[in-house]
C-alpha cells in the first residue's frame, strides 16, 4: 500500500512512524518536516498528505503535528478525505470501521511509540463496516464534500 506520511516537526515519534510503515512493507510518500525541502506548516504538509489520497497518488494517509487536531482540520477540508484524530488502537479501529477513515491524524506530544504501533495494528486490520446505516453515513459525508465543492 502507498501511504502519505506528514509532519509539521521532525519528532521521533513522526520518525517512528514512516519506519513502521516501511518495516510493515508499505511505500511511504513523505510530507512535510519529514522531507527534505519539505514545507513544514502543518496545514500545508496535511492538506499535500491528504491530497494524494484524493487524488489516489496514496491509499491512505498519516497527519501529524502538536496535538493532531491542527492535521486533521487540514486533511479534511479535501474533498473525499476522512481524517480521524487517533489517540488510542480503539479509536483507530472504529474511525476505519464505522466512518471508513482513509487520513489517521496522529499528535506527536503525547503518542509513545509503543501506543502508535497500537494505533497502527488496530487501523490497519479495521475494515469499513458493510452495515447498511454505516454506509449510509458515509455516503451523507461524501454528499457533504460535493456540495462543499461546488459552493
Amino acid at each position: 500500500m502507498r501511504i502519505s506520511v506528514s509532519s509539521d516537526m521532525d519528532e521521533p515519534v513522526a520518525r517512528f512512524l514512516v519506519e513502521e510503515l516501511r518495516r510493515r512493507g508499505h511505500e511511504v510518500l513523505a510530507h512535510g518536516a519529514l522531507r527534505a525541502g519539505g514545507d513544514p506548516r502543518w496545514a500545508v504538509c496535511s492538506e499535500a498528505a491528504a491530497r494524494d489520497v484524493a487524488s489516489g497518488a496514496a491509499d491512505q494517509a498519516v497527519v501529524c503535528c502538536w496535538t493532531g487536531t491542527g492535521a486533521s482540520i487540514a486533511a479534511n477540508k479535501v474533498p473525499g478525505v476522512r481524517a480521524a484524530l487517533c489517540a488510542d488502537a480503539y479509536t483507530a479501529d472504529g474511525a476505519r470501521r464505522w466512518n471508513d477513515a482513509n487520513v489517521l491524524a496522529v499528535g506527536l506530544r503525547l503518542t509513545s511509540e509503543p501506543v502508535a504501533n497500537e494505533i497502527l495494528d488496530a487501523w490497519f486490520a479495521a475494515g469499513p463496516s458493510e452495515d447498511a446505516e454505516d454506509r449510509a453515513n458515509i455516503a451523507r459525508v461524501g454528499h457533504l464534500d460535493q456540495n462543499r465543492a461546488g459552493a
